[in-house]
């Protein structure tokens, strides 16, 4: 780790764009130790085994057709950071350039922000199913990443068993896949809703009714994931969940604040209010109902709907 050098990658960003995302990245990969990729023997096929599991548990509860990633790589710290610094820049490449009296010490000051943005995920993501939202060709395959390093690190904080906590991870992120499989809408629906909201915050104003649609999908993917996961994990796993929440919860001061800026709360919102919703709807009919969500766009719970399932099953019943 080099913060020397991280933010002499900062300072000197330049270009056209709000974001220098070259000098982004070498500035979070300086300030980011990239961990050990040192397998041990057996542990890459550990990791492709659980995998394949993970897809034949997940296909047999929902009974979704849908395949894993060709792309299934072990990182560590650095290549997280490198895979996903394409994606920050497709994400948010409607934002305007840099306007006023000095353009180019906006541009360092968002150049910083996300540095830092990326050096902190970089730390703590533990897997990762990325749909490629937004990519330049639509032939390009989704990837699913495990970042080694911060999963063994977990796994010790937590005082837990290192290979049932990988074997979670990739139930989890294989969960993500069986919803876009079977969804083939749902990555052009995300999509338009982030490019619309993204092109409205880069004039100045706040699409409300893009990010409200955004967060309730966002909400039925986390939630529907979880409920998956109820049903086709093979292993008690109340205990992982319980120590993370303890874990997140006992963090310093400055990394709560962390987590609220990147909006990660959001996102522990959206597990449990997506959950709720599931286990309301499987509880009242069955899992093949609650998979009724991925059939079209149209059967995406509303805001409403997602605070009171009745009213989407009512719906859906119609």
């Amino acid at each position: 780790m080099n913060l020397y050098r991280s933010a002499r990658a900062v300072a000197g960003a330049s270009g056209d764009s709000v974001i220098d995302w070259q000098s982004a990245a070498e500035g979070a990969k300086a300030a980011t130790d990239p961990g050990s990729l040192d397998l041990e023997p057996g542990e890459r096929e550990a990791y492709a085994r659980d995998v394949r599991e993970a897809r034949a548990a997940v296909r047999a509860v929902s009974g979704a057709e849908f395949d894993v990633p060709d792309t299934v790589e072990i990182q560590n710290r650095h290549h997280w950071i490198d895979a996903n610094v394409e994606t920050f820049e497709r994400v948010m490449g409607a934002l305007e350039t840099p306007t006023g009296a000095f353009p180019g010490a906006a541009r360092t000051v968002n150049t910083g922000t996300m540095t830092v943005l990326l050096a902190f995920l970089g730390r703590n993501v533990l897997g990762q199913y990325d749909p490629l939202l937004l990519a330049d060709t639509p032939s390009e395959d989704h990837a699913l990443y495990f970042v080694r390093p911060n999963i063994h690190k977990a796994a010790d904080a937590l005082e837990v068993d290192v290979d049932r906590f990988r074997r979670w991870i990739a139930f989890h992120e294989v969960t993500h896949a069986a919803e876009f499989g079977a969804a083939p809408w749902l990555s052009e629906h995300l999509e338009e809703r982030m490019q619309d909201g993204i092109a409205d915050l880069s004039t100045g104003s706040f699409n409300k009714a893009a990010f409200k649609d955004l967060d309730a999908a966002m909400t039925v993917v986390e939630g529907y994931a979880e409920l998956l996961m109820d049903h086709a994990f093979d292993d008690e796993y109340e205990d992982l969940r319980r120590k993370l929440d303890e874990r997140r919860q006992g963090r310093s001061p400055l990394q709560r604040l962390f987590r609220r800026l990147l909006g990660l709360g959001l996102k522990e919102r959206q597990y449990e209010r997506g959950k709720n919703f599931f286990e309301h709807v499987v509880a009242v009919r069955d899992v093949e109902t609650a998979s009724r969500v991925w059939d079209r766009p149209e059967n995406l719970p509303t805001q409403d709907e997602l605070d009171s399932p009745g009213l989407w099953i009512q719906r859906m019943g119609r």
